[in-house]
């Protein structure tokens, strides 16, 4: 048990570690959730919100709620067991994160469907909660946004009952998710103009960053008043073709002059993803 926890552990540090330090991605944790019940599937609620985080392919995921089993190991590694060992891992390291996402159970729901002579015929279930974030450098807390589920379908169990109701939040989590974390590419350069105007360019962002063919961007120059970024909207682009997993070749719309004049003055230019 201890080699394959090991191995876990390797595994997740050395996927952190291959992101740069200049990578556009912000790093989410997920903290254990609160319960306002006595539900052991509280887990489960948190597991979809990681699951849905980390399926955006907008974050760095970090997962908390595995914390206690996380360090628990490093510690177990400072034993005389590990003294010589070359794979070692690095205590507290990708385990930073900008952002934790605050999660409470309010409500757990689970419901014994009888036949006639009473016997069980199965299980329902329905759940509500909901979620804050942290910015960890600030300490700046989102209000709580509240989510409820549907009511599952007839299950077998109680636990897959559960996770046919968790499935139902899967849309709004990710809707949530998308206006709270905005996504940013930065333009990498003017592939095409005309009079001093850009008509195609290329940005640093692609599926990797959940950006697809046909999403549409703002671009806004970035400003820096009393310490904080102010952002002043030129123009707007159209993805037209996905580059690999982290470029993308866009259409401009509006604002060709102003994008091009900006680009080439070096002003700091950023485009932000349009959540329909």
């Amino acid at each position: 048990m201890r080699n394959i926890l090991f191995t876990f552990f390797c595994l997740f540090v050395g996927a952190y570690s291959a992101f740069p330090q200049t990578s556009e991605k912000d790093v989410v944790g997920v903290a254990k959730f609160t319960s306002e019940v006595n539900s052991p599937f509280v887990d489960a609620v948190a597991e979809k919100v990681v699951q849905v985080v980390t399926n955006t392919k907008r974050f760095i995921v970090v997962d908390r709620t595995s914390y206690d089993k996380v360090k628990e190991e490093l510690e177990f590694q400072k034993t005389e067991a590990f003294l010589d060992s070359k794979n070692t891992v690095k205590q507290d390291v990708a385990l930073a994160a900008h952002y934790m996402i605050i999660g409470h159970l309010v409500k757990m729901n689970i419901y014994s469907m009888k036949n006639p002579d009473g016997s069980v015929n199965g299980y329902k279930a329905s759940a509500s909660f909901t979620l804050k974030v942290n910015d960890v450098e600030t300490g700046m807390v989102t209000e709580a946004t509240a989510f409820q589920t549907s009511t599952s379908p007839l299950a077998m169990s109680k636990e897959q009952a559960v996770n046919q109701a968790l499935q139902s939040v899967e849309e709004p989590l990710n809707n949530y998710f998308s206006k709270t974390f905005p996504v940013y590419a930065k333009i990498l350069r003017i592939q095409e103009s005309k009079k001093n105007s850009a008509s195609k360019i290329l940005i640093d962002g692609g599926v990797g960053q959940g950006i697809k063919v046909g999403d549409m961007l703002v671009v806004e120059t970035i400003e820096m008043l009393g310490g904080k970024p102010y952002p002043t909207e030129i123009g707007s682009i159209k993805v037209e073709k996905s580059s690999g997993n982290d470029f993308s070749e866009c259409a401009v719309l509006k604002g060709g002059k102003e994008i091009y004049s900006k680009f080439n003055a070096s002003q700091e230019i950023k485009c932000k993803l349009i959540v329909k």
